[in-house]
């Protein structure tokens, strides 16, 4: 049942002062970089009867929307640069708001988009592309945390922040400079989001996942680098010829497995591999 309290308004920059417990069975997923490789795949494995997902990405796709058609599903799709991750959290914190009395029996933002700068030790990065990896990898992904749990925090429904991260946030490797901080960030804040949230009454769970080594756009990138720059390409080059990647679609399951999970958040820092 919803309630709302008519001393409050509600609008952007202003908690809002609906309390949602769930009367459906409608789920709300927000995810990041859904227009291809594992984002896509987590779209359409979520496009089912009951979902409501806003995909947010640089471009769209127009055959998940007939994809939700056929599965009976809610689609959006936000065509947003997260490079301006402040003005796209605003927009998301504003709509969220707007839904507060939809009757969601669930909310989960998936933080999946990321960039990766040219290749090349961290003496010859361009300062423009190393920003632009930062801004779209760390700064979106915390703004739209920050603005998904605070317009949510009266929504009396699990909540749940899923970032996908990576192993060079864990481990360094030479001419990843900005990809293995911006990971390594994404681990820490999400470290210090979980702190906060478990002072909270209903306080979301939270989870930064590395999701294995997946044949995607990134891993040909990193299999083509120039060798000069790059003392680990072969390396990726040998997991592609051993047939040890999995499909994006394979990575997805298994991402949106763990998510499933009822102790998803018992561990802030964690790996599908685990």
């Amino acid at each position: 049942m919803c309630h709302f309290d008519e001393s409050h308004q509600c609008g952007q920059g202003q908690r809002s002062a609906f309390i949602m417990a769930p009367m459906t069975d409608k789920h709300l997923t927000i995810l990041t970089g859904a227009s291809r490789g594992m984002g896509l795949a987590m779209a359409e494995q979520l496009l089912k009867p009951g979902q409501t997902l806003m995909c947010i990405s640089r471009n769209s796709h127009p055959p998940l929307a007939t994809r939700a058609q056929a599965a009976g599903s809610t689609l959006m799709q936000w065509t947003e640069d997260l490079a301006q991750g402040a003005a796209v959290s605003r927009k998301l914190e504003a709509w969220l708001q707007s839904q507060a009395g939809a009757g969601f029996a669930s909310v989960t933002l998936i933080n999946n988009a990321g960039v990766m700068p040219r290749i090349t030790p961290l003496s010859q990065s361009d300062a423009d592309d190393l920003a632009q990896a930062l801004r779209v990898s760390l700064e979106a992904p915390m703004q739209l945390s920050a603005a998904f749990l605070r317009a949510t925090e009266a929504w009396q429904v699990p909540r749940k922040v899923l970032n996908i991260s990576s192993g060079l946030g864990r481990r360094a490797m030479a001419s990843q400079a900005a990809y293995c901080a911006a990971k390594a960030g994404m681990d820490h804040f999400t470290r210090c989001m979980a702190l906060d949230e478990a002072l909270k009454s209903n306080g979301a769970k939270v989870c930064s996942l590395a999701p294995g080594v997946i044949d995607t756009d990134m891993q040909v990138q990193l299999r083509s680098a120039d060798d000069a720059l790059f003392p680990d390409r072969q390396g990726f080059a040998g997991l592609h010829q051993g047939g040890q990647l999995s499909s994006p679609a394979e990575a997805a399951k298994s991402v949106l497995a763990v998510l499933a999970r009822a102790d998803f958040g018992l561990r802030p820092v964690a790996d599908v591999r685990d």
